[in-house]
């Protein structure tokens, strides 16, 4: 009998931080190194190459891509390769290189399609900014089976005062409504049932073609897809939101009533200085629109404090909003004073004891906000998606309503699985009880 030697594959550690356009650039890397024979694993010790997907939207995010690297650089064998990509390889790339002199590959978000030539030989790319899927749809979903993100443009062509997004992804660029619906037609084949467009700004699609109304149009398309599933959006600049959006957005009952709208602030005052191209007077106006035409509709915000010159009586502002205004969602987020953006010179930037106080009573005051509307949840019964097994125990499970995103939002806890038999599917779950800022129920 012929003795046949055993191929060991070679071990792959990814590491994917950030957005979720980040996480569909690795799944799609991903996908690309497992077709060449390698396979993934989390033992950094056992591990011949390292990709770490960076952030570098602020400077929390990079210090926790560089928490990452030194915990591999302090564990990994010797011969392993470190290949750095994603927002920092965008920007940082020299910073990167200052801090560590055994990285492998740099190649930026642009060039991911270059990944396994990044492996293979020492290689710097940092040419292209944005990666957008046209033709080829292969990646290694890295969420429960039913659920996908897809991204229908990249970068950014806004120049809002504190954001560093247009130098890191470029300026806006756009797919072809046909690559969307290509895409969006073999997800649902593949049984795939939410999906998640993702953007910037999804409202600023096709902009960058010189086109009106694009998303309107790509969403008409989508909506004539005859098959049954949920279609959320993410990501609409309160600017951006017309009479036209409002009226198609209402008007089938497959897209998720649930916006994402970043307002950032409410102050008139600090949003002339972070270039919003909104007011306090529109926003109000905004949102009594949709909470009137559309009474079911969840809305996820983003609120910063701490902006430079930010007084109290703005920040007094924020308070009052979050007590009048039902956000049912809502992450608040300390001002960083990033050196490439335009409001890094401001004069009267605010102490990060000022911010951290600033923030913990807003994220307080959401906390209660919150909890007196679950309060009103409770005995009420929802269409639930159940995606799976608490982390913390297998007599739990977590499921959402059309009013809850993935992996951002509270979950309903489900502590009956009897009547459950398969996760991915919507059940009727009645509410019981609130658990700080996620319900608690049972299908019945």
């Amino acid at each position: 009998m012929k003795n046949y030697k055993k191929i060991m594959k070679k071990k792959l550690y990814f590491s994917s931080l950030g957005c979720t356009r980040n996480q569909v650039d690795s799944e799609v890397m991903i996908a690309k190194l497992l077709e060449n024979d390698l396979v993934l694993s989390n033992d950094i010790e056992k591990a011949d190459f390292f990709i770490v997907n960076t952030c570098g939207f602020l400077q929390e995010s990079r210090d926790e891509a560089y928490g990452i690297l030194d915990e591999i650089f302090a564990q990994k064998k010797k011969n392993a390769r470190v290949i750095i990509t994603g927002c920092m390889a965008n920007l940082f790339s020299k910073e990167i290189e200052e801090r560590y002199d055994q990285i492998y590959s740099i190649i930026s978000s642009g060039n991911i399609d270059k990944i396994v030539e990044a492996v293979n030989k020492e290689t710097i790319l940092k040419d292209k900014l944005s990666y957008l899927q046209e033709n080829d749809f292969n990646r290694i979903l890295v969420n429960p089976k039913h659920l996908a993100f897809v991204k229908i443009s990249e970068g950014c062509s806004k120049a809002c005062s504190f954001c560093i997004i247009p130098k890191i992804k470029g300026p806006l660029q756009s797919r072809s409504i046909e690559s969307v619906l290509q895409e969006i037609n073999l997800l649902l084949d593949d049984g795939v049932f939410e999906i998640n467009l993702i953007a910037q700004d999804l409202l600023d699609y096709g902009k960058d073609r010189n086109e009106k109304n694009s998303f309107i149009t790509l969403l008409k398309e989508i909506l004539k897809i005859k098959k049954d599933f949920w279609l959320r959006l993410l990501y609409v600049y309160p600017d951006e939101i017309t009479d036209e959006f409002i009226d198609l957005f209402a008007s089938d009952k497959r897209i998720c009533k649930y916006l994402d709208i970043p307002l950032q602030h409410v102050s008139d005052e600090i949003l002339i200085k972070m270039r919003r191209k909104t007011s306090n007077k529109k926003i109000l106006e905004l949102f009594e629109k949709l909470k009137t035409r559309i009474p079911d509709i969840s809305i996820r915000t983003s609120l910063m404090v701490g902006f430079p010159a930010e007084t109290q009586i703005n920040f007094d502002e924020l308070e009052d909003f979050i007590e009048k205004n039902t956000v049912d969602h809502l992450a608040v987020f300390k001002y960083s004073n990033e050196q490439h953006a335009h409001s890094f010179e401001f004069s009267n930037q605010i102490s990060e004891d000022i911010k951290q106080k600033r923030f913990e009573i807003l994220t307080k005051k959401q906390l209660d906000q919150v909890q007196k509307r679950n309060k009103k949840l409770v005995n009420r019964i929802f269409n639930v998606i159940i995606d799976g097994y608490h982390p913390q125990s297998k007599l739990l499970a977590l499921g959402r309503t059309q009013g809850q995103a993935f992996g951002v939002d509270s979950n309903i806890i489900i502590n009956d699985l009897e009547k459950v038999t398969e996760f991915g599917k919507i059940y009727k779950v009645k509410i019981s009880e609130i658990s700080g800022y996620d319900l608690i129920g049972a299908p019945i």
